[in-house]
C-alpha cells in the first residue's frame, strides 16, 4: 500500500492506524529510510506554542530556510506551502505527521488549518503523499476519516497496523536469537500480545520468567508502569476508559452494557458510547453480538494481553519480589489467569483455526453464546454457512488435556441447551481447542475437530 501511495499519479492522503506501541512509525521510518520532505510529531500534553515551535524547528530543518515564528496554524501551513511550492525537487513530497492527534490542542485551530491546506493546496498538485499517524485511533476515525465537514471522503487510503500474530511473534524472537519453545511463546504472548515494542525488550540468553521479572517487577522495571501511561496518552479524559478496562478484566467472556452500567456506575448514555467506541478503536476491546442475539445485546470484551496481565499481577500489589514471577508457582489466580489468556490467544488467531479446519474459503460468523439462565456458556462459535457450527472449548493445559466422563456429560449438556435455545437446525461440531491436543480415552469419540497451540503458529 505505501508503495502505491508513493507512486501514484495523484496526491495521496493516508492513514495508518493501530495500537500505541504496534510500530506504525517504524514501520514508515523503515520504508522511506527516514527521507522524508518534511517531517514532524506531535508532543505528548504539549501547548499549542509549543507544538507550534515544534512544527517551525521540523521546517527550518527540512527547508534550510530561516521562516520566523509564527502564532497560529493557518500561518504555519502557509509556510509549509511555501517550502512545497519553492522546491525544485521532481520527486514525491512525502509529508508525514506523526502523533498528529497531539497537534490538536483546545481551541488551537490546527484541524480547521489542516484541512485547508489539503484541499486547497495538497490535493490539486499531484505530486504529495501525505501521511498521518497517531495512537489515538479514535480520534483519527472520528476527526479525520468520518469528518463530516471539509476532510469529509479526503482520506484516499488507510492502513491498521495489527500486532503480531504468534506466527510472526516467532521469526521476531528468532531474528532476535531469543530461544523460546513454541509454549514459552505462547506464554509471551499471553502476558505482551503482539505488541513490537514490548518483544523488543526481551533479552536473549535469560529465560522467559526472568525476562518478565525484569520487565514488570524488578525495581526498574520498564512495563509496570506502562498501564496509565498508554491510557494517559490516547484519552484525554481516561479515568472512564480505565474503569471499563479494569471491569472488563474480570469478567472472562465479556459483558453487557447494562452490566458495565451497574458496575462501573458511569451514567448510560453518549458518554459510555463514546468511551466503549474510543476502547474498541484503539484495539483494548472486542464488541460483538452473542449468538442469536440482536445489536442491543452486543457483548464487550477486554482482548488486550498486557492491561489483563497488568490487572491481574500488578494493579493493587503490594508485593516488592524482583523474582516474582519465577517464584510464584501454580496458583489459583495464575491458573485461572493461564485459562483466559488461551481464550484470547485462540480468539485472536481465528483464521489459524479456519486453516486447520479447512474452511477459510467458508463464509461464516464468530459469536459467543451464553444461556439466559447464565448456567451454560460457549466460548467460541463459528457458524458457517455450509449448515455446520463448530461448537469450541478453549482449554488450557500444560499436558494433553483429558474429558473425564463429567467433563463430557456437561459438554452433551451444554450442546443439547444450546441446540434447544437457538432453535438452530445445524450440525454441531464440537472442537476441541487445546495447547497440547486432547488424549484419545473413550470419552474423546464425540469430538469432531481438535485444535492445538502448533496450529495456531500456521
Amino acid at each position: 500500500m505505501l508503495d502505491e501511495c508513493y507512486h501514484s499519479s495523484k496526491s495521496e492522503f493516508l492513514a495508518i492506524l493501530g495500537r500505541r506501541r504496534v510500530g506504525k512509525t517504524f514501520l514508515i521510518k523503515e520504508f522511506f529510510d527516514n527521507n522524508f520532505f518534511f517531517y514532524v510529531s506531535g508532543a505528548e500534553n504539549a501547548t499549542k506554542k509549543m507544538q507550534l515551535k515544534n512544527f517551525g524547528k521540523a521546517l527550518k530543518k527540512h527547508s534550510k530556510y530561516p521562516y520566523p515564528a509564527v502564532g497560529d496554524w493557518q500561518d504555519a501551513f502557509e509556510q509549509l506551502q511555501h517550502f512545497i511550492e519553492n522546491s525544485k525537487s521532481k520527486e514525491r513530497k512525502v509529508l508525514f505527521f506523526d502523533e498528529l492527534p497531539w497537534f490538536d490542542t483546545m481551541k488551537s485551530g490546527f484541524l480547521s488549518a489542516f484541512e485547508y491546506f489539503w484541499n486547497t493546496f495538497a490535493s490539486s498538485r499531484g505530486d504529495i503523499l501525505l501521511i498521518i499517524c497517531g495512537s489515538a485511533t479514535s480520534w483519527i476515525t472520528n476527526k479525520i476519516i468520518k469528518n463530516r465537514g471539509g476532510l469529509h471522503n479526503r482520506v484516499t487510503a488507510q492502513m491498521y497496523l495489527n500486532p503480531f500474530t504468534l506466527k510472526e511473534t516467532e521469526e521476531f524472537l528468532e531474528y532476535k536469537n531469543i530461544k523460546f519453545s513454541r509454549y514459552q511463546i505462547a506464554e509471551c504472548y499471553m502476558i505482551m500480545g503482539g505488541i513490537p515494542y514490548y518483544l523488543e525488550q526481551l533479552k536473549k540468553g535469560k529465560s522467559l520468567s526472568q525476562n518478565i521479572d525484569n520487565l514488570f517487577f524488578s525495581k526498574d522495571s520498564i512495563l509496570k508502569g506502562e498501564f496509565k501511561k498508554l491510557f494517559a496518552s490516547l484519552f484525554k479524559k481516561y479515568t472512564k476508559h480505565i474503569t471499563i478496562v479494569e471491569i472488563l478484566g474480570k469478567k472472562r467472556m465479556g459483558m453487557s452494557r447494562e452490566e458495565i452500567v451497574a458496575q462501573s456506575k458511569i451514567l448510560d448514555g453518549g458518554g459510555l458510547t463514546s468511551v466503549l467506541e474510543d476502547l474498541e478503536m484503539c484495539g483494548f476491546i472486542n464488541v460483538y453480538n452473542a449468538y442469536g442475539k440482536k445489536n442491543k445485546n452486543k457483548v464487550y470484551q477486554l482482548v488486550d494481553f498486557y492491561s489483563l496481565f497488568y490487572l491481574t499481577f500488578i494493579a493493587g500489589s503490594s508485593q516488592t519480589n524482583p523474582q516474582y514471577w519465577t517464584n510464584l508457582g501454580e496458583s489459583s489466580t495464575k491458573l485461572s489467569w493461564y485459562g483466559y489468556s488461551f481464550e484470547l490467544l485462540c480468539l485472536t488467531h481465528v483464521e489459524q483455526i479456519r486453516q486447520k479446519l479447512g474452511i477459510s474459503g467458508v463464509v461464516h460468523y464468530v459469536n459467543s453464546w451464553r444461556s439466559d439462565d447464565k448456567t451454560r456458556q460457549i466460548d467460541l462459535l463459528i457458524d458457517r454457512n455450509d449448515n455446520v457450527i463448530n461448537v469450541c472449548e478453549i482449554k488450557f493445559s500444560k499436558d494433553e488435556y483429558t474429558i473425564t466422563k463429567e467433563y463430557d456429560r456437561e459438554l452433551q449438556a451444554k450442546l443439547s441447551k444450546f441446540q434447544s435455545a437457538t432453535a438452530t437446525k445445524k450440525a454441531l461440531h464440537l472442537t476441541m481447542l487445546t495447547t497440547f491436543g486432547t488424549s484419545k480415552n473413550q470419552y474423546f469419540g464425540n469430538v469432531q475437530n481438535e485444535v492445538n497451540l502448533d496450529d495456531l503458529f500456521s
